[in-house]
C-alpha cells in the first residue's frame, strides 16, 4: 500500500531531468521540447545531437526566454524546421501550390545566365520599368 501511495505521488517521469518544473515553460522551451518528443528522442540524446551538455538543453527547455540566434538556428536545422516555427511564430504559407508563374520561369532562367547577361537583363529591365512609369499616376503610398 505504501509502495503504491509512493508511486501515485511521484512527479517525476522517467524522460525528465532534474525536478520537475514550476512554472510553465517559455514558448521556444515547450516547442523545443514537443519536437525532442515527436523525434522520441531523451533531454541526453538531443543534448549530445546539439553538443551541448543536459544541463543546458534542460535550461533551454525550462526557462530560457531569450535563447541565443546560433542555439536557435542550430536546432532549427537539426529539426528541420523554421526558425519562425521554433520559436512559435506564426508560419505564413508562401505562394500557393502548383507550377511556378511565366514570370518565376524567366527569372530563374535569368538567373542561369553570365553575369554580364543578368546586368543587360537588368538595365533592359530598369528602362522598361522607368518608361513605363512614366506616364502612368502615383498610387497613395508611393
Amino acid at each position: 500500500m505504501k509502495q503504491q501511495l509512493i508511486q501515485e505521488n511521484r512527479p517525476y517521469s522517467s524522460d525528465m531531468a532534474g525536478r520537475p518544473q514550476i512554472n510553465n515553460a517559455p514558448a521556444f522551451g515547450a516547442k523545443l521540447a514537443a519536437l525532442r518528443k515527436k523525434q522520441g528522442w531523451t533531454q541526453p540524446q538531443l543534448a549530445e545531437k546539439l553538443g551541448i551538455t543536459l544541463a543546458a538543453l534542460v535550461y533551454y527547455e525550462r526557462q530560457a526566454r531569450n535563447p541565443s540566434a546560433e542555439f536557435v538556428s542550430r536546432a532549427a536545422k537539426l529539426f528541420n524546421v523554421s526558425v519562425d516555427e521554433l520559436l512559435g511564430h506564426e508560419v505564413k504559407a508562401g505562394r500557393k501550390p502548383g507550377p511556378p508563374s511565366k514570370l518565376h520561369q524567366k527569372i530563374d532562367e535569368v538567373a542561369q545566365l553570365s553575369r554580364a547577361k543578368q546586368q543587360y537583363v537588368l538595365q533592359f529591365l530598369d528602362q522598361v520599368l522607368t518608361t513605363s512609369s512614366l506616364g502612368e499616376p502615383k498610387k497613395n503610398g508611393s
